[in-house]
Parts: C-alpha cells; sequence; structure tokens
C-alpha cells in the first residue's frame, strides 16, 4: 500500500495563557495552501484520507476529500505531541528566533515543555502507522497530520533514533510505501511543486 504523508497547512498563531488546548484553525495563506494541495493529488488515485482531530490539519484534508467525493477518516493516534498546549507558535518561529522549545525539540525533549512523553508519542505514532498499513492493503491512502508525526513516522522507516530530523512545510508532501511482506520504504519527502505550480 501507498501511504502519502501531508502536513497541515499554515494555522493561525495562538498565544499563550488561555487556558485550555490551542486548536487554531488555517490563516487565509493556509487556506489557498489546502486548496492548491487538493488541486494537484486530485489528479491522482486515492481511495482514503485520514487526518488528525485537530483543526488544522481536517481544515486541510478538508478541500482534497470534496474533490475527491470522499470523506475525511479523523484518527485519534495522529495528533501531535503538544496538543494539550494552550498556545500555537509555528515552529518556524521559534526556530527563526533559536527558542528553547525549538531545541528542545529537535533534541526529543519536548516534554519539558508540557509536550507527550517523547517515548510514549513514539509509540502512537508507530501503532497508528501499523493500523493504517494493516487497516488499508492494496490502498493509496492519503495521512494529514503534524511535522512531529511525520518526522517520527519516518524516522521509523529508516531506523533513526533521532526524532525531529527533517522540516516539512505546510502541506508538503511524503510518500511511503509498505510491502505485503512488511518492508516499509520512503519514496519521497517533503515535495512541494503545488505551492509553485499547477497541474493540467
Amino acid at each position: 500500500m501507498d501511504l502519502v504523508w501531508v502536513r497541515h497547512a499554515e494555522p493561525e498563531r495562538i498565544a499563550a495563557g488561555t487556558g485550555v488546548p490551542a486548536n487554531p484553525p488555517l490563516t487565509a495563506a493556509g487556506r489557498e495552501q489546502a486548496q492548491r494541495l487538493a488541486d494537484w493529488l486530485a489528479h491522482e488515485h486515492i481511495d482514503t484520507i485520514v487526518s488528525s482531530p485537530q483543526r488544522r490539519a481536517v481544515e486541510t484534508a478538508e478541500p482534497l476529500a470534496k474533490a475527491l467525493g470522499l470523506t475525511v477518516e479523523v484518527l485519534d493516534g495522529l495528533v501531535e505531541y503538544d496538543v494539550q498546549a494552550d498556545h500555537y507558535i509555528p515552529v518556524e518561529e521559534l526556530r527563526a528566533t533559536k527558542d528553547e522549545r525549538w531545541l528542545a525539540m529537535v533534541e526529543g525533549r519536548w516534554g519539558e515543555f508540557g509536550g507527550e512523553d517523547p517515548t510514549a508519542f513514539t509509540a502512537r505514532v508507530a501503532r497508528t502507522v501499523d493500523e493504517i498499513v494493516t487497516g488499508h492493503p492494496g490502498e493509496t491512502v492519503v495521512a494529514v497530520c503534524h511535522g512531529g508525526v511525520i518526522n517520527v513516522a519516518l524516522a521509523g522507516v529508516l531506523g533513526l533514533t533521532r526524532p525531529l530530523w527533517f522540516d516539512p512545510v505546510y502541506t508538503s508532501i511524503s510518500r511511503m510505501v509498505a510491502s505485503r511482506t512488511g518492508v516499509r520504504s520512503i519514496v519521497s519527502l517533503n515535495e512541494r511543486a503545488h505551492l509553485e505550480a499547477r497541474r493540467q
């Protein structure tokens, strides 16, 4: 089966202090990114679309589902490690300012800032990937979720111990295949042609 990983589009920034888990919607730019993604992938054969329940992922998946006449299947196992955080600061901003939270993420220490325990997060993502693969033999599945989830899922394929090892951009596409014998391989990382061009 083919598993097409998609990072969500650009969401709104939510400052700390709300007291409830942050669940931002997409920005206007993010909605445009999601539509460009849908226009691009609508030219491919896709059987199933799954998504994290977080708003930024669902709103990214919906235009593609509409274009293909599919429904979005929500999987709780695809939530990001910071799902309980009361703020959302884009990773790109944290990286640009060399924020300590960015350094902690890169080193797999996000639990120090209220994120899910890294070991538990890695195990959850691995279980969810297994569920998708075993539940959709021979299919092409698009999974719309988050940068941390995608990093950990693909690190598992490569046998990497560093959980966050590449920077998927908004709505980027990364592809893996899972054979019936259990072998998994990465086909591409961080595709972003849909942000620059359109298929005819």
